[in-house]
């Protein structure tokens, strides 16, 4: 990237590798910008499209695969009701993540900068980036599943080298749409939204009555197993979606109302999160093992004609949240200090996923692989976010973007780019998260102290958030505030 050389107003030179560009937003033309700064006048953006963009991502039938893949834990249907109710209010979270997008015009990992420092940002923002292609090679695994299913209908069987030649081609069509950028993303998933909208009625519609709904009651489980369902529904959903969303809002106007930001992104997840999950509950109902494996029942009763069309469009659904994490993960390598740009960094982020796809589909157990992989993340990312907040809420949502940008010197560089406080909020915070998870039966294998001492309960996604959030309070209350730009007049 280019460097310029900035005045800080204190007679500080700064060296920037985020500079502001000037770059006309359009959709279905290669987004240059990468981390770099947005200007007012080249943000075009609007509350609304915030809400559809993320509408247009969930609905989608990876979330029917969390609302059935709870189920098969051994819930009832009340209890995964109350389960995906509870745990999709933490998509205020990716609300309430969405608000430094429009005040510094840059993205998540860039306003990270504040709390970690350039170099101690580092860390999150690769753990961030293992997350994101974590999510990714979901969707590629979730692909090849679908299109294996589609062959099975017809009574075709799929070997190792058919799967190899379709995941071939699916991370070929998964290029496209984060390779161009944010302006065709937004535009493309607000009109898919309506389709997919459509779509899922219909499928209730087709589901709900062979669902079985005289056993709602079922079995019950016992706490620490609805726990377990309870940290995959926040990790899968509003938690699992705060490290993108200032990704997205960055290109909203500065003085956008904080309130209509927040609204727009909180609703746009959690709505079709909650009726998705509720759907794939009710789908395992009908059909356990075929709704874990696509989110589809197998048999539709009357409205087999019903599979086809599903299937057909449930592709470009999986492409299109793919498509959300895939951007992020390519901004997010910027973030870290690869100097490639950031559709350099979508081809990496690409060749990666398809090669660790393969592997899950050859070597792994994608099912309990998943289940385990949306558990250990929360370990990170629940103190990362609590510090970020925190941090928000210290320095009254204000930023001194020059030096978020700066390669070195600034408000946010401290003791060689790191920020000691900060650092040891987030371990010590991962620790207290690693202290109580119960993730026995997954890869690798750990039920921690707190676990056992609550019967099996995971409140590792929470017990990490609060701990990060408070000793960064506690250790930054006061050097923060000194760091926060004045209110202008």
């Amino acid at each position: 990237m280019a460097e310029v050389t900035a005045d800080t107003g204190d007679g500080a030179a700064l060296s920037l590798d985020a500079p502001p560009s000037t770059e006309a937003y359009e959709a279905f033309k290669l987004e240059q910008r990468g981390i770099e700064l947005i200007p007012e006048t080249d943000r075009p953006m609007k509350p609304s499209g915030l809400f559809w963009m993320w509408a247009g991502a969930i609905w989608n039938v990876e979330f029917l695969v969390y609302g059935a893949l709870i189920m098969s834990f051994g819930l009832s249907f009340n209890e995964a009701v109350i389960a995906i109710l509870v745990g999709n209010l933490v998509y205020a979270f990716l609300g309430w993540a969405s608000l430094p997008g429009p005040e510094t015009g840059t993205t998540a990992f860039m306003v990270s900068r504040a709390p970690f420092g350039r170099n101690g940002n580092r860390a999150p923002s690769l753990f961030n980036w293992m997350t994101q292609v974590g999510f990714e090679i979901e969707g590629m695994v979730l692909v090849v599943l679908i299109v294996k299913a589609m062959f099975n209908h017809q009574g075709i069987g799929i070997d190792a080298g058919w799967k190899a030649i379709i995941l071939v081609l699916a991370v070929g069509v998964q290029f496209i749409l984060p390779f161009l950028g944010h302006a065709t993303i937004i535009k493309a998933l607000r009109y898919l939204s309506f389709v997919f909208i459509i779509l899922f009625a219909i499928m209730a519609a087709v589901v709900l009555p062979n669902a079985h709904l005289a056993s709602l009651k079922g079995a019950h489980v016992t706490w620490w197993v609805w726990t377990t369902a309870l940290v995959l529904i926040v990790s899968a959903g509003g938690l699992g979606w705060t490290e993108n969303a200032a990704d997205y809002s960055r290109y909203l106007p500065k003085d956008t109302s904080k309130a209509k930001t927040f609204w727009a992104a909180t609703l746009g997840g959690a709505i079709p999160s909650i009726l998705l999950e509720l759907l794939g509950a009710a789908a395992y109902l009908a059909s356990p093992k075929a709704a874990v494996a696509t989110g589809v029942p197998a048999a539709f009763g009357a409205a087999s004609w019903f599979f086809w069309p599903f299937l057909i469009i449930a592709l470009p659904q999986i492409f299109c949240i793919n498509t959300i994490d895939m951007y992020s993960s390519g901004v997010t390598l910027q973030a870290i200090g690869i100097p490639v740009k950031r559709w350099g960094c979508v081809i990496i982020d690409t060749i990666i996923c398809g090669a660790v796809a393969a592997l899950v589909l050859y070597k792994g157990n994608f099912y309990t692989d998943l289940a385990g992989f949306l558990d250990y993340i929360v370990v990170w990312l629940g103190p990362w976010f609590g510090i970020l907040m925190v941090d928000y809420l210290l320095r009254r949502g204000r930023y001194d973007v020059t030096s978020l940008a700066a390669k070195r010197g600034g408000v946010y560089w401290r003791n060689g780019g790191i920020n000691w406080k900060a650092m040891f909020a987030l371990f010590a915070g991962m620790f207290a998260a690693m202290m109580w998870i119960d993730a026995a039966f997954y890869f690798p294998a750990f039920t921690s102290y707190l676990s056992t001492k609550t019967f099996g309960a995971d409140f590792s996604w929470l017990f990490g958030l609060v701990v990060g959030a408070a000793i960064y309070y506690v250790l930054s209350v006061s050097s923060v505030r000194k760091e926060t730009l004045p209110i202008s007049k």
